[in-house]
């Protein structure tokens, strides 16, 4: 029997380079291997103040994606988290057992609130719990995150806990966490310490995946380095050389050690022109079939309602679980 596999992408902006890279890639490669759901995060979405059509255009762009990169439908659950209403319902009786104290030493939101935390709604404190329940609803094995995820996933698998040491049993699967190796956390463009983001407001930032071959070379000629001149990987003292570096092997497959010695006697410009060269090679094809996908809005809808209905059996099976140990009659 597979095990079972959980992942999404917040439904926010454009999908970029980092997603691609750190997670969307890699569902298509253990797609074979794993039952697989995967989802548009678009209830987390809204804990920011986000506009109706950009909501809308980020869940059809996002799913778009997925299909142009490689996810096949009928082999994997691809679904919209709104679409399956027992996530909210889960997340009610996870909130009702959940410590305050644990949810306020989450650090994203600490550093999404800043300094007025009085002010921030209520969804964006509680975040951490729908996200377990969007992982124990469909009882995952296991779940590939980023290295700025995995606080979250701890925090999951500390509330399957709670709920099966109340009840005595184990009704929560309590879920692996599946960290990618390389590529798991591409950095921005303009500063090698901050996550490559959708959110960041300078677009050169990071690479769309839907950006022209002419942006992605602006781009990457305009990328940050620093005044060295010679190309070497060190994340402490040279971050946005090392993140270029990172991108580069993550998307040729070349050891570090091969890509450096090729570019040791060339300076930047020439290492530059050839990364955007690697990155429009991966992302063409990609980019090609998005925007085919996006002129279909009915086979789009058709692939998010097939996997909302076909989520919610198992989503239905987990939440009448649950509310049966509470007591709820079902």
């Amino acid at each position: 029997m597979k095990k079972t596999v959980l992942s999404g992408v917040q439904a926010t902006g454009s999908l970029h380079l980092g997603n691609y890279l750190g997670s969307i890639r890699n569902w298509v490669k253990i797609q074979e291997e794993y039952n697989c759901f995967f989802f548009l995060a678009d209830l987390h979405a809204i804990t920011v103040n986000i506009k109706p059509s950009e909501l809308n255009n980020s869940i059809m762009g996002g799913l778009a994606v997925y299909l142009a990169a490689g996810l096949n439908p009928d082999k994997v659950t691809i679904f919209a988290q709104s679409m399956v209403k027992e996530h909210t319902e889960l997340a009610w009786l996870l909130n009702c057992v959940t410590p305050l104290g644990w949810l306020k030493r989450m650090m994203q939101f600490k550093d999404k609130a800043g300094s007025d935390q009085e002010k921030v709604c209520l969804g964006l404190f509680s975040y951490p719990v729908l996200m377990a329940a969007d992982i124990l609803i469909y009882k995952a094995d296991m779940v590939p995150v980023g290295e700025d995820q995995k606080q979250h996933l701890e925090l999951t698998r500390d509330i399957a806990g709670v709920i099966n040491r109340r009840f005595d049993k184990e009704i929560l699967k309590v879920p692996d966490i599946l960290i990618s190796e390389t590529g798991t956390r591409i950095m921005s463009l303009r500063d090698g310490l901050k996550k490559m983001s959708k959110s960041d407001i300078s677009d050169f930032s990071r690479i769309n995946l839907k950006d022209d071959n002419d942006l992605i070379h602006q781009k990457i000629k305009k990328a940050k380095t620093d005044h060295l001149s010679f190309v070497s990987y060190d994340k402490e003292t040279r971050p946005e050389i090392s993140n270029l570096l990172d991108i580069y092997r993550s998307l040729s497959e070349e050891s570090l050690e091969k890509i450096i010695d090729n570019y040791q006697n060339q300076g930047f410009a020439k290492f530059k022109e050839d990364l955007a060269e690697i990155i429009i090679t991966n992302l063409q094809p990609i980019r090609d079939k998005y925007l085919e996908l996006m002129n279909d809005k009915e086979y789009l809808l058709k692939i998010l309602h097939k996997g909302a209905e076909k989520a919610r059996i198992r989503a239905s099976e987990t939440v009448n679980e649950v509310k049966e140990q509470f007591g709820f009659v079902i």
